[in-house]
């Protein structure tokens, strides 16, 4: 046996010897397969000089079959033809190995050829047919063929098993009546596949029908454990999985396994969706989880490390967590988890995530198409558009070009960066669109407020696409941004009679909005009593901010109570309602509500705004505080502002969005961060850069204040500016431009200020974020 260790040609030359018998032989050739040496195998076998038998045909079929290997099978079977008489092979135990290498790997037409042709079949012979079908997904072909087994055969838990694992609800209900007559219902094996079946459905009833087999299940393995876990994970239930995840470390001995941390840590991100308490709640038990992962040493695997990142990253862990979960990968990344960590970053750090992609560049690994699409996500939410002209030029150098998906991402990259010129190159280079292309399109035309070109190319695309729910998100958003009333009403009553798309809650938050800051305050009112579901913290936001506006503040303080309830931590509707009562005069009620804030830990946003100069980001806080040049900033403003009152221009101190107290209105008004971002990159010449763009990325919907200011500024540097204006954009979503002053001639400018729709008070709102304009 000690040959055992031996390479392939030590096993040739040992059997060229008599001193080793068949057994030996064999011995070896199981061991090879043991440890996943099938070429090796294969090799020892053709070179063999001794007779083989059904056994060693039997284990390297079985070989063949589990690494998928059907090129190699194929051969095996026409050397077992070739060098046997056929009256005695093969026998039924190797005609049944041969039928599922034949099924398991894809070749089911020659699978059942055979099985056809068989003179003796036995239950194997039918089950190793019916797990083919199964693990295809050919449902009808595995429910004839289970039917047809049943008129001479007692099923096993094997077929049963493959049967519950691709039929329909309807069928695996009389698969489950059948294992039950003939007692296999409690074997673990179909346990497994009714609990899978069971909770793959959305009923509840059927939910509980999974729970009664797991509860009555006497011997429960590690694959009971983690599709009950799995499945509550789909449906949502995160406390049914966590608490199953607790029963099985204590009540069990089984332990658990990658893939048990792998749902528990999608299962966390469940939390997202119930509050600021219940996010904390789950980082907590993620770092358990975590520490429990380093102990049982499946942290050194890499789809672990990316899963923990990523729940570290949806419940907000602090950047410095997951740094160390990036630098612990070091070594084992694929292309997948490199995209992984990508993705991660790519939403809050998209500095930090073409760091990553710089550095998978230069791994000696290659990004695929989907890597591409993640990093352009990065690119749209930075502050210009260099890093996707970079991005795009690569994207072209490894053929591409031709990708509607990556062309999609393009698009919006470039437009989210301020590049309408752009996408519209790509979207009219783009070979093949799709509707996410045309989508993709008219969103950008309202973010850039276009809305005529919007609608036009809504024109275009029913030519030759039917549109869909995003589609008329689209449209509404542009209509909401250009005051386009009677259309937006028009489009969003043809989504149902022109279309048949039932409108969801995005677009009732879009059609309130339009309505709420045009006025119609009653009809937004009314539109939200008929909404067919109950409206979320979006739409009375939207409503919140119209009756501040317009000057409702009873239909205010119900709005903001429906928002309380709904989101508790939302700083929104304390402020807005805090200015509201400054704004008539109630200053009590606006101190109760900061008392409120304080007592219940609401904390508002502190505002931030970033703008490249030279190719270096530079961030901006009210005040100036986080810019080491503050004290110089803040003189050229105040020199700015000096400036600007001699035109006229006043601070909106009584509609301050910001949380002070009124002694300190003026001064915090004049050091907001847009307005230092602005006063800095009008002093470093970045007018001359990008088309001749000023433009700021904000973390918060800029104030009324500051857009007036942005105007005046415009007036009085419109030489300065240039043709590409001032550019404004909300970092992290998919809304328009916060602000967009283009030049014109000061008699267009003086019109554009008279403007209703661009009025000093105006406010617009797309997807989930309410836009003071």
């Amino acid at each position: 046996m000690k040959y055992l260790q031996c390479s392939t040609c030590g096993f040739s030359r040992a059997f060229t010897s008599s001193a080793y018998a068949y057994r030996n032989f064999h011995e070896n050739v199981r061991f090879l397969l043991t440890k996943g040496r099938l070429d090796e195998a294969l090799t020892l076998f053709y070179t063999s000089n001794i007779t083989h038998t059904q056994q060693t045909y039997a284990d390297l079929f079985h070989a063949c079959a589990r690494h998928g290997n059907l090129s190699q099978g194929r051969a095996l079977h026409r050397h077992m033809l070739d060098t046997h008489n056929q009256n005695t092979f093969p026998s039924l135990y190797v005609s049944n190995h041969l039928i599922n290498m034949y099924a398991k790997c894809g070749s089911l037409e020659y699978a059942r050829k055979l099985f056809d042709e068989m003179g003796e079949r036995n239950i194997v012979s039918w089950t190793a047919l019916i797990s083919g079908y199964a693990q295809s997904e050919r449902l009808q072909e595995c429910c004839t063929m289970f039917s047809r087994m049943l008129v001479d055969h007692r099923p096993n838990e094997f077929a049963y098993a493959s049967v519950l694992s691709c039929c329909d609800l309807e069928v695996g209900k009389q698969v489950h009546a059948h294992a039950m007559k003939t007692c296999l219902d409690a074997y673990t094996y179909v346990a497994n596949a009714l609990i899978t079946m069971y909770m793959n459905n959305d009923d509840k009833n059927e939910a509980f029908e999974a729970l009664v087999v797991f509860k009555f299940l006497k011997s429960r393995n590690l694959v009971t454990w983690n599709s009950m876990i799995a499945a509550f994970q789909t449906r949502g239930k995160l406390e049914e999985a966590l608490n199953l995840f607790s029963l099985m470390r204590h009540d069990s001995n089984i332990g658990f396994d990658r893939a048990t941390l792998l749902s528990i840590f999608s299962s966390l991100l469940i939390g997202r969706d119930y509050g600021h308490n219940m996010i904390a709640s789950c980082l907590r038990y993620c770092s358990q989880v975590h520490c429990l992962a380093i102990k049982t040493w499946f942290i050194s695997e890499i789809g672990v490390i990316t899963a923990l990142a990523k729940a570290y990253a949806d419940l907000g862990a602090e950047s410095f967590d997951l740094s160390n979960l990036y630098m612990e990968s070091q070594g084992k990344r694929d292309i997948v988890s490199w995209t992984a960590f990508i993705t991660i970053f790519a939403e809050n750090n998209p500095e930090e995530s073409l760091r990553i992609f710089s550095e998978l560049c230069q791994s000696g690994l290659s990004p695929d198409h989907h890597t591409y699409s993640i990093v352009l996500k990065a690119c749209a939410n930075l502050v210009t558009d260099r890093h996707t002209l970079s991005i795009h030029s690569q994207i072209l150098k490894h053929g591409f070009q031709n990708d509607t998906v990556l062309a999609n991402a393009l698009i919006h990259a470039y437009g989210r960066s301020g590049s309408l010129i752009e996408s519209k190159k790509v979207f009219d280079s783009t070979l093949i669109k799709d509707i996410i292309s045309w989508n993709s399109m008219i969103k950008i035309y309202g973010l850039h407020g276009q809305p005529k070109d919007a609608l036009k190319c809504f024109s275009e695309m029913n030519l030759s696409l039917s549109p869909d729910a995003t589609t008329f998100v689209a449209l509404l958003s542009a209509c909401n941004h250009a005051g386009m009333v009677e259309e937006g009403s028009k489009i969003f009553e043809s989504m149902l009679k022109t279309y048949k798309i039932v409108p969801k809650l995005d677009h009732y938050a879009c059609m309130v909005d339009i309505l709420g800051r045009s006025g119609r305050i009653l009809d937004a009112q009314k539109l939200i009593n008929e909404m067919p579901m109950e409206p979320d913290s979006v739409i009375w936001s939207s409503m919140l901010g119209a009756c501040r506006k317009h000057g409702e503040p009873k239909l205010a303080e119900l709005a903001a109570a429906k928002l309380q309830e709904l989101d508790p931590k939302n700083s929104l509707g304390y402020v807005l309602m805090s200015n509201i009562h400054c704004s008539i005069g109630t200053f009590s009620e606006a101190l109760d509500i900061r008392n409120q804030m304080k007592r219940w830990g609401v904390k508002k946003d502190p505002g931030l705004s970033w703008t490249e100069i030279e190719n270096r980001v530079h961030e901006f806080g009210s005040g100036g505080i986080r810019h080491p040049e503050r004290n110089a900033i803040c003189d050229d403003l105040d020199e700015l502002v000096s400036e600007l009152k001699g035109l006229g221009y006043v601070a909106e101190t009584n509609l301050a969005l910001h949380d002070i107290e009124e002694e300190d209105k003026n001064r915090e008004l004049n050091y907001h961060s847009e307005k230092l971002a602005f006063v800095y990159a009008l002093k470093h010449g970045e007018s001359k850069c990008y088309g001749g763009a000023i433009r700021i990325v904000k973390n918060i919907r800029i104030c009324v204040d500051c857009h007036n200011f942005m105007k005046f500024a415009k007036c009085v540097h419109a030489m300065t500016i240039g043709d590409g204006g001032i550019t404004s954009y909300l970092v992290g979503q998919q809304d328009p431009p916060v602000l967009d002053i283009k030049k014109s001639s000061h008699k267009k400018l003086s019109k554009w200020l008279r403007d209703p729709h661009l009025s000093r008070n105006k406010e617009t709102k797309v997807g989930n974020i309410i836009l003071p304009l």
